[in-house]
């Protein structure tokens, strides 16, 4: 599935290597990584394309390994080496730390929660409040938050509301990438309540999460509220996230949950189910976890059962 998923990328890939992905060598990968850091592409997209390339290097080491040999004389060995391979492609890659844990961002929020009461620009307070908890319960990025109006909070759409992201994040060059993500976690009520009780107190303007002259925040000043808070709060520098934390928080905690890895991809606005799965990163007991929440389900139809044969 994750090749069917990646497939125009992968074949951009090999169009870049121009050659078949046996063939490919370690000066090849090489050479598409610095043709793609020439041309201007992100880290994000140079990353893809020796992640893809990499993943399908293993698959045909699986699969077809044994039939390329005999075709093509042809010993397969990955070409992606410890030197031209992103530190943090690989699952086990220590490089990215994991996202904050559900009950540390719940803790976050009751400590903005209680800093409504007390400080000194009630409006900024309850903004920020209402703000994170966007960024963390709709996985949206900082950007598309910022870009949010307040015509695009339709809450009698779906079960639980929605909320219209018209400035989703596309690919290079495809310009936005609209999606309707829903107000999960009681995020309606939240902003319900900041659209009764805060929002008023900027000055009237469309934008959703207004700054004092009522127009759009940057992305930067979110960030940099977001260490403000912390700082704050005055939890050690190892307790502290970025705004983009929230948005792993999210598909982690939301994968932990159990909901469909497809959901969370259509939730985040990825393209690829493989890019959402590189967001997640359960935490150390979810095996555990998963095991003893089967049992209980096990053991729950079991008695179920015995019950409606007694």
């Amino acid at each position: 599935m994750t090749v069917e998923n990646d497939i125009g990328l992968l074949e951009r890939t090999l169009t870049a290597l121009g050659r078949p992905a046996w063939d490919v060598t370690p000066e090849d990968i090489d050479r598409v990584v610095g043709d793609l850091a020439l041309a201007g592409r992100a880290v994000s997209t140079r990353r893809e394309y020796v992640q893809i390339f990499k993943g399908f290097h293993r698959f045909l080491q699986v699969r077809k390994a044994v039939e390329i040999e005999a075709g093509f004389g042809v010993r397969l060995v990955c070409p992606v080496d410890e030197f031209n391979a992103f530190r943090h492609v690989g699952d086990d890659s220590p490089a990215q730390l994991p996202p904050p844990t559900a009950e540390r961002v719940a803790e976050f929020f009751e400590f903005l929660k209680a800093r409504i009461a007390t400080a000194r620009k009630y409006a900024s307070a309850g903004r920020d409040y209402a703000m994170f908890r966007t960024l963390y319960h709709a996985g949206l990025r900082s950007e598309e938050a910022s870009l949010l109006d307040r015509p695009d909070l339709h809450f009698t759409r779906g079960p639980f509301g929605k909320l219209h992201v018209r400035f989703g994040k596309g690919a290079r060059t495809s310009g936005p990438r609209p999606r309707w993500v829903p107000m999960l976690d009681g995020l309606d009520l939240v902003l319900h309540w900041f659209l009764n009780d805060v929002r008023g107190k900027f000055p009237d303007s469309p934008v959703l999460f207004a700054d004092e002259s009522g127009g759009s925040l940057h992305r930067g000043t979110i960030r940099n509220c977001l260490r403000y808070l912390m700082e704050l709060e005055g939890r050690p520098a190892t307790d502290r996230f970025s705004p983009h934390a929230l948005r792993r928080a999210c598909a982690t905690h939301n994968y932990e949950r159990g909901v469909d890895l497809v959901a969370i991809q259509q939730l985040l606005g990825h393209w690829t189910v493989s890019s959402t799965m590189r967001y997640v990163r359960p935490s150390v007991t979810f095996i555990e976890d998963a095991y003893r929440r089967a049992v209980t389900t096990t053991l729950g139809e079991l008695t179920a059962e015995g019950d409606s044969s007694a």
